[in-house]
């Protein structure tokens, strides 16, 4: 509960109908969840328009509406705010209404292309580890310090975001680690919160159904880092050409992190196997049990972040060497058979081939790689033919399959994926359309020895085809199928 007023705090305000001085129950942006008292942001959405059911939203108790475009006719006693863009708007009005959450907590947000939910996930379990009380927003689960709730979106909406912030306030969290996805910085979710830092992972081909062209897609992700306090750090993957890009109008304190270039934090590869990576980080060696290069990145950022954090270097490095895959990165199970069976979340040209490209650098080459992969239906199409060629390029061999389809015909995105495959790996390729029986035959096709890779869906547990969402489990799935041909 709070005063109009108060809550528009920062809210640039073109006119004003009617008193600032009501008192507002609850802010809401959809008219099904307004009680009486509230305040209704009508937000113009990719699907739907908020000023189509301001009507609705005063039926439904609304005392207050902030739009973009003040409506002809004036309900008596309602408060219209014209406001030039409704959804950051709403940023700074969820920020006030919950008396700024993140000013009360170290948060720090992680923006990229690939990656971000490690890095973000792997940093809680890390702080945790150390003793804190730690929070997270990420795509997998929302976490407040150890009560888990339900993630719907890899950002949240902003009044989600500050709802969870203040119950982080209220546990006593001390640090919250964000994923923060171009959608999110674009729909300006991300406003108004206090970074304590922003980390920068990568950059490539994803989301262009959405931003149109990878310039769009980058400039977007520039801006977190342009809206970073002189307070927080920036810090960047700059063997990503993209990272120094990052940097270039921050006001932030400028950090960076590298493999092959010269970088505030290094790190080499010393081995690279199935139980792990060695890794010397800023001259010191550390065991950690995550596998591939793109986990020394991860890592790398992870080291770094806890540092400038305030940590200490060497109990940074122990507690790395505790750390544990994320569901449905690089999660793997091994079969009685010695069947290994790698379930993925790569779902762009560039994760499926560093995940391909991981595998291939550790495996003998006397067994098969078989790549179970599909790709999102209602999705940008032009990475389809990239994840084709890649598959069955860098696999002995590849089964295309559904991903979630949704509304689009499971039959036509394969063949697009298939459109990219070269003449010279057509014999390699099998298509089937339904995911469960491509993974059976994986699974039948696979020797003892061989490796299986199911790419794409990771950590989700559904399905989502026509608009329904059915339970589906990679994971669950392949250890069902290699545990009945041990039969």
């Amino acid at each position: 509960m709070a005063i109009l007023k108060d809550i528009l705090y920062k809210v640039t305000i073109n006119k004003v109908v009617g008193s600032t001085s009501v008192e507002i129950h609850n802010l809401a942006f959809d008219s099904r969840k307004i009680e009486t008292k509230d305040a209704f942001v009508a937000i113009r959405g990719s699907l739907s328009d908020g000023h189509n059911f301001i009507d609705k939203a005063i039926e439904n108790g609304a005392l207050a509406v902030i739009c973009e475009e003040i409506p002809e006719h004036l309900v008596s006693g309602i408060t219209y705010i014209e406001v030039d863009n409704t959804n950051r708007a709403l940023a700074y009005m969820a920020n006030n209404f919950y008396d700024s959450p993140s000013e009360n907590l170290k948060l720090v947000g992680v923006t990229g292309t690939n990656g971000k939910t490690t890095v973000a996930s792997l940093l809680y379990n890390l702080f945790q580890k150390a003793g804190f009380k730690v929070g997270l927003l990420s795509t997998v689960k929302i976490l407040v310090d150890e009560t888990e709730y339900k993630a719907t979106h890899t950002t949240p909406d902003s009044l989600t975001i500050n709802y969870y912030l203040q119950l982080m306030n209220m546990a006593g969290v001390e640090y919250c680690f964000m994923e923060v996805s171009s959608h999110g910085i674009h729909q300006s979710r991300t406003e108004g919160l206090q970074f304590e830092g922003g980390i920068f992972t990568n950059l490539s081909h994803d989301h262009l159904d959405y931003h149109k062209t990878f310039a769009e897609y980058r400039d977007v992700k520039k801006r977190f880092f342009d809206m970073l306090s002189p307070k927080a750090f920036a810090l960047v993957n700059i063997d990503d050409k993209n990272g120094l890009i990052m940097l270039q109008n921050t006001k932030a304190r400028k950090f960076t992190y590298a493999l092959k270039s010269y970088a505030d934090y290094r790190a080499q590869i010393l081995e690279n196997q199935f139980s792990g990576l060695l890794l010397k980080i800023n001259d010191v060696e550390v065991w950690t049990k995550l596998i591939g290069n793109f986990n020394a990145y991860n890592l790398l950022a992870i080291y770094a972040t806890a540092d400038l954090l305030g940590l200490e270097q060497q109990e940074i490095l122990m507690l790395m060497s505790e750390l544990e895959s994320v569901s449905g990165r690089f999660q793997y199970v091994v079969s009685e058979e010695n069947i290994t069976a790698i379930v993925d979340y790569a779902h762009t040209p560039d994760a499926l081939k560093n995940v391909l490209e991981t595998i291939n650098s550790i495996r003998t080459k006397n067994e098969e790689l078989i790549t179970v992969v599909g790709c999102g239906g209602d999705r940008d199409k032009t990475k389809r033919p990239k994840m084709g060629h890649i598959a069955s390029e860098l696999s002995t061999k590849a089964i295309f399959t559904s991903d979630n389809p949704r509304s689009e015909v499971p039959e036509t995105i394969i063949q697009d994926i298939e459109s990219g495959v070269e003449p010279q790996n057509y014999r390699k390729t099998v298509s089937i359309v339904d995911r469960k029986q491509a993974i059976k035959t994986a699974c039948q096709m696979a020797q003892p020895n061989d490796i299986i890779l199911i790419a794409g869906k990771g950590h989700e547990t559904y399905q989502e085809i026509k608009g329904e969402r059915f339970d589906f489990d990679d994971f669950k799935i392949v250890k069902e199928f290699l545990k009945e041909l041990q039969k």
